[in-house]
């Protein structure tokens, strides 16, 4: 600008008082096709999906990515506590929204799958936004087709190891499941963070059996979260070629994360789960997800500001490995 001053290129627009530019970040806008993506040398590429008809309880995650990308315009990507800027090891995309169809989650599951594939293809890291947490079924299966040998770990109050609800296998109760029939090893997944009241018995039966490990909620709170999160990592990186972290930010306490289906009284605060997603992306991600923001239950969009700052954090440790 002339004599009306200047704007930093790492501080907030006049975006912030006026609306979103539409995109995470303020990041360009690009196709989820792969040969674009390989051309712009992008490596980091966000998708929205806007799909919460999976979902068993309050609904409005719908909302969720174009909530988190509103608020991502009071961020930026460098901080000035740790001196580390994401511009420098990452170069960032906003890839739009998976085209939902609406009644039909195996078309849309299809078409998300493609969008990921595809961003995959093109040598970048995928970060989708949710969306109900059906839509990491969607993730892990495109991530399953490129990785032979992945690792997984979920961050959540619920076990999500429904083998169906009613006879549907793409509920958001599903997401690992679905995992292991993809491919994934069961006894390289982690589950982070689960509250004891909130489980039914036959998911829990379903990871005995398979193999998984369970890191519940009172493990964080006697180790702390970055003990849990090493070990964690150790389990899911233990000799596999790529890592994909879903996020369920029910994992965190209510009182700091209202804005979700099921918010969980005795979760991780927000400054756990900080700790916790900056040393699990220590690990090597290769693909993520943060799922289940519901602006209609969020007070003062705090929930959608804390999805943007646990994704920027995991880049942040990722950057770091």
């Amino acid at each position: 600008m002339s004599d009306a001053g200047t704007f930093s290129a790492d501080a907030f627009s006049g975006l912030l008082h006026a609306g979103t530019g539409g995109s995470f970040l303020r990041t360009p806008r690009l196709p989820a096709d792969a040969a674009a993506i390989r051309a712009a040398g992008v490596t980091a590429a966000v998708l929205g999906f806007p799909w919460d008809a999976m979902c068993i309880s309050r609904t409005g995650t719908n909302y969720g990515p174009r909530a988190i990308r509103e608020a991502s315009d009071q961020f930026s990507f460098f901080n000035a506590n740790r001196g580390i800027d994401l511009q420098d090891h990452y170069t960032f995309a906003d890839c739009g929204d998976v085209p939902v169809v609406p009644g039909s989650a195996v078309r849309t599951m299809d078409l998300a799958e493609r969008m990921v594939s595809a961003v995959l293809d093109g040598g970048a890291m995928p970060i989708t936004l949710g969306g109900d947490h059906s839509i990491t079924i969607a993730c892990v299966r495109a991530f399953r087709k490129r990785h032979a040998n992945p690792g997984l770990i979920l961050v959540d109050s619920h076990f999500d190891t429904a083998e169906d609800v009613g006879g549907e296998p793409l509920s958001h109760c599903c997401p690992i499941t679905r995992a292991v029939d993809a491919g994934f090893d069961p006894a390289k997944i982690a589950i982070i963070g689960t509250n004891g009241w909130m489980n039914p018995r036959n998911e829990l039966d379903y990871i005995r059996r398979k193999g998984i490990t369970l890191m519940p909620i009172e493990d964080i709170v006697e180790k702390g979260p970055v003990a849990v999160a090493r070990e964690a990592a150790a389990i899911a990186g233990n000799g596999t070629d790529s890592v994909y972290l879903t996020f369920d930010i029910d994992a965190i306490d209510g009182a700091y994360a209202p804005g979700t289906g099921v918010p969980a009284p005795g979760g991780m605060t927000s400054r756990e789960a900080i700790a916790l997603v900056s040393e699990l992306a220590k690990v090597g991600i290769g693909g993520m997800d943060l799922v289940e923001v519901s602006p209609p239950y969020d007070h003062d969009g705090i929930t959608s500001r804390l999805a943007v700052q646990l994704i920027l954090e995991a880049l942040a440790g990722n950057a770091r490995r």
